[in-house]
Formats: structure tokens, C-alpha cells, sequence
């Protein structure tokens, strides 16, 4: 593998340095995992039934009948929302299967609904995939009702059975999300995870499903608030694939704080700076923003009026899907087996406002300060305004290269006039690593120009933000990388579009 060694300005000296950084690339499931952006939660079982977050474990399975389940609105308002996929929690901590399971009693098989012969895990499968979702599964490696928990191997004989089932009857899934929560205490059962046994399972069945969180592929954020970093990079060390790590960071006590908790530890994890030393033992390993639209993950009646405003979801989804992450949203049908109105309501309103961001992508003449948009293939693309699209890379892939010996490369957008603009949105193509260490987007209005918003990183996409300005043109420059920089857009966005969510 070969690697651009020429700093821009900016850059720090170091030929092996940056070659080490760029030559950190993902892999194809995390790329095409990445491209998905924004997809969501789906928080239903046992605890719907009991008005718990973590039920205790042995419920009777009797409880579980919910009255008027229709998977289809489910679907349909996650989908309406702007998302394309859903993983839904086929078993959290109580044990409760939402398939029926063969190597467990403690499943749907046993309860009332539909006399024991429902299987939600297939009716949510088949719900995402009519309305054009990609699906996937959360299954808790901890269980309250398994007798065999915590005895090592014949608990992860029943993990890894159940873990077949679920990768081999509901076809093809796009992620496998486990997490680390357990509440067991010091003088609980203690279970050490075989993961990486895990994780060949996952890597044999679905060898195109990101392995999640407690997992190598995809990185939680490290909070449940949907708090982002104000810069978020996707190479960085390899000691924070380690799920023993993430188990310890992750829930120990059901008391209702931990979702919306936010360390103020761990916000640089991939500068210069904090790689320093630690060259040798990089990871691609990007980041996931999870969180819930209610202050629980599972549905009760008195947070009905705490579900998140349509404006504050805008709100994060441009801060996750914008901040080189994706973003998970979590929501709880009731139970009865509806989301209920607030939450529809609110999913409805975030969908109108992602769609008008992307229609406010105004149309621009492009001029580059050296170099121009190639295909992948190496051919020249000769309408340079795909970089000025949000959806070019799809109808025309490309990249933008800066010429060797380009101190300072720089992107103008000339509009049609003047214009209320909003936001810029900025892509690297990330299948060259992530390469960008500071962008300055700069508003141009009768010649004089005006810093509008700037970063230290970009990575797949970045969504820059700014309070309105009338301008006839928008430069972004490049002021430092990692090598060459490789941008495959470069769009602003109207004001309008840009506003919604503050």
C-alpha cells in the first residue's frame, strides 16, 4: 500500500506519521454501514409489558399480549422520519425472547400472544425490509433468567445457539449490537463473554453485519444523551475495541441518570496529539451516537410528556450525522404495540426537517484551487458541480484531489446571487482514510469576506452551522491534513433548510 506523504500547510513534519494515519482505511461493511447514517431503536418486550427499564428476570411470560401490535406503523413513522434501518432488542436483560426460541422457554412460544405462535423478531424483519429498511438485532449477553449464566462456557454455548438462531431465519442483517450493561453487583453472577466466539458466529452467518459497541466494527459515543465531540475521528487507538473496556464505561445501576450522562473525559481521541506515541497500533473504528426520543428506552405512560421536540431531533441529527457518526434513535411502542401519538408526532416533524435541509442544497458554479474531480476509476469528471451535491457521489462518483503542491487547497461555490444560506456540508471520501485536520468555510457578500464556521476534523460527513448570511459566494479552505485531502462534496445549504432545530 502507498501513501501521500505531502503535508499541506499546517501539517505537522513526519513522512512516517502520516502515512501511518492514512494507512488506517475501513473495511467495506463499515463503509457501506456508514452510508446509512441514521437508523433506529426499537425498544419492545417484557419491560414494555412490566413499566420497567430492566426487568428482573423470570417473568411470567403470560404478561407478554400485547393488544393492537402493528409492526407496520412502527415501521412506516421510522421511515417517514428519514431513517433506513432498525434494530430491534430480540432479548434484553430479563431474558425474554421476542422469537421462539428452541433452547429457551422464556420466549414469546410461551405467552399468549397469538396463542404462542408469534414470532416478532420475523414481523419486524419483514415490516423493514416492505418499507425499503435494512434490519438488525440487539441481543443482551445478559441474561437474569438463564440458570447457566455466569457458569463460562455452557452459558456461552446458550448465548452462541441463540445468537445462530437470530443470524440464520430473518435474512440479512446489518448489525449486531451488543452493549455492555449489568447490574448484577459485586456478589452476582459474573460472566466473562467469550467475544471473540461471538464474533465468529456473526463474522460466519452475516459477514456483512457490523458487529456493534461491544464489538470491533463500530464504536459507541460513550453516553446515551446524544452528546457528540466537537471533533470526531474514526482512526484511533486500538485499545478502544476492547469490550471489556466498553462493559465498564456502560450501565451498572438501573436508576434513570445514566441516559442522559455526559463525561467531560475522552473528547480528543484521534488528533495528532493524542495518537502521539501510539502510531503502531491504530484502528478504524467509527463512532455511533445512540439515544433515546424519550428519557427511558422502553416505553411508560408518564414520560409521555418528555418526548423530544421535532426541533431538538433536528437538532442532533446534525450534530451525529453531521460529526462523522450515525446516529441511533431509540423508540418504545407502548403496550398495546403502537408508538404512541407524541412520538409519532415528533418522528413526522424530524422527517419534514431532514428533508428540507437536503432540498435546500443550493445549485453552484465550482472552482477549484488546482486539481479536479476524478471517478474512482481515475477518469476525469467534467461537470465539477457534483461536488456542490449532496447525492452526486451516487449519481456521478467522484473525488477532489488538490494538486502535490497546493499549500493551501480551497473549494469556491459562486450562487446565483445573493442568498440566505445556513450550513455547508462537507464529505471526505473516507475509503482513503480520514485525512482533514482543519477546514475554514468563509462567506464572500460584495467581495469583503466573513469566517462563518470552521473544525479541526470532517471525516464521512461534516454539517457546518452558522446563524444566517446573505453571500454570493462560500469558500472552504483546507488549512492542514493528513496527505492529500480526498473531498467527494462540498454543498451549502439555504438558511431555511439550515434553521430548523437552532
Amino acid at each position: 500500500m502507498t501513501h501521500d506523504i505531502v503535508p499541506t500547510s499546517g501539517a505537522l513534519e513526519g513522512v512516517d506519521e502520516i502515512g501511518a494515519l492514512t494507512a488506517v482505511r475501513p473495511s467495506a461493511r463499515q463503509v457501506a454501514w456508514q452510508s446509512m447514517e441514521f437508523y433506529a431503536f426499537i425498544h419492545f418486550g417484557m419491560n414494555t409489558m412490566t413499566d420497567r427499564e430492566w426487568g428482573l428476570g423470570g417473568e411470567d411470560p403470560a404478561l407478554f399480549d400485547p393488544s393492537d401490535l402493528d409492526v407496520d406503523q412502527w415501521v412506516s413513522t421510522i421511515a417517514a422520519a428519514g431513517m433506513t434501518g432498525v434494530i430491534l432488542t430480540a432479548k434484553h436483560h430479563d431474558g425474554f425472547c421476542l422469537w421462539p426460541s428452541r433452547v429457551t422457554a422464556h420466549s414469546v412460544a410461551a405467552s399468549g400472544w397469538r396463542e404462542g405462535k408469534g414470532d416478532l423478531v420475523r414481523l419486524v424483519a419483514d415490516a423493514a425490509r416492505r418499507y425499503g429498511l435494512k434490519f438488525g438485532v440487539y441481543l443482551s449477553p445478559w441474561d437474569r433468567t438463564e440458570a447457566t449464566y455466569g457458569s463460562g462456557k455452557a452459558y456461552d454455548d446458550f448465548f452462541v445457539r441463540q445468537l445462530e438462531e437470530l443470524l440464520s431465519g430473518y435474512g440479512e442483517v446489518f448489525s449486531v449490537w451488543f452493549d455492555g450493561a449489568n447490574g448484577e453487583g459485586p456478589d452476582g453472577a459474573h460472566q466473562r463473554y467469550d467475544w471473540e466466539r461471538y464474533y465468529a458466529v456473526v463474522r460466519r452467518l452475516q459477514p456483512g453485519a457490523v458487529i456493534s459497541v461491544c464489538g470491533p466494527d463500530v464504536r459507541w459515543c460513550g453516553n446515551e444523551a446524544g452528546h457528540t465531540r466537537p471533533d470526531e475521528w474514526s482512526v484511533v487507538p486500538a485499545a478502544l475495541r476492547d469490550a471489556e473496556r466498553v462493559a465498564d464505561h456502560s450501565q451498572h445501576v438501573d436508576d434513570g441518570a445514566f441516559s442522559r450522562l455526559v463525561r467531560s473525559g475522552d473528547e480528543d481521541l484521534g488528533s495528532r496529539a493524542a495518537l502521539a506515541g501510539r502510531l503502531d497500533d491504530l484502528v478504524w473504528y467509527p463512532a455511533e451516537v445512540n439515544t433515546s426520543i424519550r428519557p427511558g428506552w422502553f416505553y411508560h405512560k408518564h414520560e409521555d410528556g418528555s418526548v423530544r421536540s421535532a426541533d431538538e431531533l433536528f437538532g442532533l441529527w446534525c450534530d451525529a450525522v453531521g460529526g462523522n457518526a450515525c446516529l441511533l434513535l431509540n423508540v418504545a411502542p407502548d403496550p398495546r404495540g403502537l408508538l404512541a401519538a407524541p412520538d409519532v408526532a415528533a418522528l413526522t416533524g424530524l422527517g419534514e426537517r431532514i428533508r428540507a435541509f437536503r432540498n435546500g442544497v443550493l445549485d453552484a458554479d465550482v472552482a477549484l484551487s488546482s486539481g479536479a474531480p476524478r471517478t474512482h476509476a481515475g477518469e476525469p469528471v467534467a461537470d465539477w458541480s457534483v461536488l456542490a451535491r449532496l447525492a452526486g457521489d451516487a449519481a456521478a462518483p467522484c473525488v477532489w484531489r488538490p494538486e502535490a503542491g497546493d499549500a493551501v487547497p480551497a473549494v469556491s461555490l459562486v450562487l446565483a446571487g445573493s442568498t440566505d444560506i445556513g450550513a455547508v456540508v462537507i464529505r471526505e471520501d473516507i475509503t482513503r482514510g480520514q485525512r482533514v485536520e482543519r477546514v475554514v468555510v468563509i462567506g464572500v457578500a460584495g467581495g469583503r469576506e466573513e469566517v462563518l464556521a470552521e473544525a479541526d476534523s470532517v471525516g464521512y460527513q461534516r454539517i457546518l452551522r452558522f446563524p444566517s448570511r446573505v453571500v454570493d459566494e462560500v469558500k472552504v479552505r483546507i488549512d492542514a491534513s493528513r496527505g492529500l485531502p480526498a473531498i467527494r462534496t462540498v454543498a451549502v445549504i439555504d438558511a431555511e433548510g439550515a434553521r430548523s432545530g437552532g
